[in-house]
């Protein structure tokens, strides 16, 4: 399964913001996934950053001027708008939002953007003030009915000294919304997908918790495929180092508990459960109130089993487990698919290398509630997650 950006043609508009920096990264990592980037850059822009930092970056023409004789693309803004897959304008300053909603075309930009039917999506960054004034936000309102999409502004530090909103949103998740709006006609498109993801912490103390290694990054991997092929996607993750996924709903949980909650309110209506969350089997059966100190003797602590959610889990949706096994791979897996009454049950001995806890790879082995064992080889947990997904596709009819 190849990646959603991978062969797409896509329009980058960068405008004259110091965030220019920023779309060097988002050009370099659409190119990287295996995009089409043609950029188009507005004077102002080329004020920050020279139009061979793209060029090198993307290996493609970049475009600065509409008359521009030496540009084989100077005059072919509107083939140019008709072949894009999708147009992407990142920095989006205050006054190329207002001459998009004006209808102006005295630009490479504003001409292709006038000229695409392709979708647009537009990430603005300008100072706080500039965002929130309301001759801005009636043009961004203006645009929004005509279908443009708007991802941002961010907030924090500004350029001008001040501290608010304006900031251009970081380049992962404008990969994200771009990968989720190529991806919106998917083959997973209507359906809802809940995710679990990551490993809950059982608190013993205020302080001290119960947890284990899970990295939450297989998880992630399924929610962030998922959306790409068109699915409205749930993300329920108990605490990681990871930045939240774009473009989908992310709720976050601590203790098995929460997450039994959360999971059984978001399959209601739901097509498929995939629990790829490791939820520790017991929690302490008193909390303590305050720290537990540390003295000589041993500390002993009571331990209960916490809820088994794909068993709690009940409905006309597929239900999706993992099994982490250090032994008895696949006898174990059977039985927990028999136990749970699962669809499938994905499988991997997390004692091999590669595909251990935290790993960016993963070796599984799907079994189907028919018997029918799939190995498949080492590869990315990204590309894992997509073959969990044919399967849940095929499932669904």
């Amino acid at each position: 399964m190849t990646g959603v950006l991978q062969g797409k043609n896509l329009v980058l508009g960068v405008t004259g913001s110091i965030a220019c920096y920023k779309a060097l990264d988002l050009a370099s990592k659409l190119t990287q996934a295996g995009a089409n980037v043609d950029t188009i850059m507005s004077y102002g822009a080329t004020q920050f950053i020279p139009p061979l930092a793209f060029r090198s970056l993307t290996h493609r023409p970049v475009i600065v001027d509409t008359f521009d004789p030496d540009s084989e693309l100077s005059i072919e803004h509107v083939q140019l708008a008709e072949k894009a897959d999708l147009v992407v304008v990142a920095p989006a300053t205050a006054h190329f939002i207002a001459k998009v909603a004006w209808g102006f075309a005295d630009d490479p930009l504003t001409t292709t953007i006038l000229a695409t039917t392709a979708p647009v999506l537009i990430a603005p960054a300008m100072d706080g003030h500039m965002y929130e004034n309301q001759a801005t936000q009636d043009n961004i309102e203006k645009l929004k009915t005509r279908g443009i999409r708007f991802v941002g502004p961010a907030s924090g530090h500004l350029a001008s000294g001040l501290t608010g909103i304006g900031r251009l949103v970081e380049v992962p998740q404008l990969v994200g919304h771009i990968s989720a709006l190529l991806g919106r006609d998917g083959d997973l498109a209507g359906r809802t997908i809940v995710v679990s993801a990551g490993g809950t912490q059982e608190a013993i103390d205020p302080v001290r918790v119960i947890t284990n290694h899970s990295s939450g990054k297989m998880g992630y991997a399924l929610a962030e495929a998922a959306r790409d092929r068109g699915a409205r996607v749930v993300l329920v993750s108990a605490p990681t180092g990871l930045d939240d996924p774009a473009a989908l709903e992310v709720v976050k949980v601590r203790s098995a508990s929460e997450m039994r909650d959360a999971v059984l309110e978001a399959v209601k209506g739901a097509d498929a459960l995939v629990m790829a969350a490791a939820v520790a089997d017991y929690q302490p059966a008193d909390v303590s109130d305050q720290k537990i100190k540390k003295d000589s003797s041993a500390l002993t602590i009571e331990l209960e089993r916490t809820p088994d959610i794909l068993m709690e889990a009940q409905g006309s949706f597929l239900k999706i487990g993992f099994a982490a096994e250090t032994e008895e791979l696949l006898a174990n897996a059977k039985d927990k698919l028999d136990r749970k009454a699962l669809d499938l049950i994905v499988a991997n001995d997390v004692s091999k290398e590669g595909s251990g806890f935290g790993a960016d790879t993963n070796k599984v082995t799907l079994v189907g509630k028919s018997g029918e064992v799939e190995d498949l080889p080492l590869m990315s947990k990204h590309d894992v997650a997509h073959r969990i997904l044919d399967r849940v596709k095929a499932l669904l009819g």
